[in-house]
């Protein structure tokens, strides 16, 4: 009888075990996820940006911005419409989800009448107009331009949260690697490490005023904040709104030097 209960012992055990790994996600999964959380078709939303410099003199900017998926691929647009010295900058980006194609990213210049072409790996780490966030964050990646390593799992106010080291596959990428701790109820991430290509903290991204709008999960505020050279970028995001029927032939170089929809 007890060598009877023992191996029905081990077998439950085996299959707990065995549904216990079925289960089981890998860090890649849980990106793809991330990377594939519901937005909408297209979107839209009104943005205030505050720029902070180590003396804590704040400067502030509004913009619009629209967005559209086409299949894997998105197409982004935005306006800056405060102050006068910038209103009707705009920047335009075309971002693939296919490995090894670069985004394509133009930013226009009123006062020069001007659209500049944003290429190369030199200008993936130029700062976008005097912010933390780097062009390289306007567009988006590939899950699998990077290796993704599991760390942990833990609680960030109350959430259940995964934490995940993203690392470039590509040596010559701007980052030696990125550590995100994201949300497991919203898949968003709360906050993100960016570390420069000597393995140093160059900046961290802390996201908050996570809800859902329209069915949609979304952060509101993004404080960006660049611990090497003392400056920060906050981000505010107002009026999201979703499946707003824009159409793909609105996000052309000749619609962004018109300085505004």
């Amino acid at each position: 009888m007890v060598k009877k209960i023992t191996i029905a012992t081990l077998l439950i055990a085996l299959i707990t075990i065995s549904a216990i790994k079925a289960q089981s996600v890998t860090a890649r999964d849980i990106m793809i996820k991330v990377i594939d959380r519901p937005d909408g078709n297209s979107r839209s939303s009104e943005l205030t940006m505050k720029l902070i410099n180590k003396r804590n003199r704040i400067r502030e900017r509004k913009l619009k911005s629209y967005a559209i998926d086409i299949g894997k691929d998105t197409k982004k647009i935005m306006f800056f419409n405060y102050p006068g010295d910038v209103k009707g900058t705009g920047f335009l980006t075309w971002d693939y989800d296919k490995i090894g194609k670069d985004d394509d990213k133009w930013l226009y210049l009123p006062a020069m009448k001007k659209t500049r072409r944003i290429s190369g790996s030199s200008a993936k780490k130029d700062y976008f107009m005097g912010s933390d966030f780097t062009y390289d964050d306007m567009g988006s990646r590939n899950v699998d331009e990077d290796t993704h390593t599991l760390i942990k799992e833990t609680t960030v106010d109350g959430y259940k949260c995964w934490v995940i080291e993203s690392e470039p596959k590509d040596k010559r990428d701007i980052y030696s690697k990125k550590i995100s701790t994201i949300r497991q109820d919203c898949l968003i991430a709360v906050s993100v490490e960016y570390y420069d290509k000597l393995g140093k903290l160059q900046r961290v991204l802390k996201l908050s005023d996570i809800a859902k709008v329209d069915g949609f999960w979304i952060a509101k505020r993004l404080h960006m904040k660049n611990v090497q050279k003392k400056h920060q970028t906050i981000l505010t995001i107002a009026n999201p709104k979703y499946n707003i029927g824009i159409q793909e032939n609105t996000f052309t170089v000749s619609k962004l030097e018109k300085g505004s929809l």
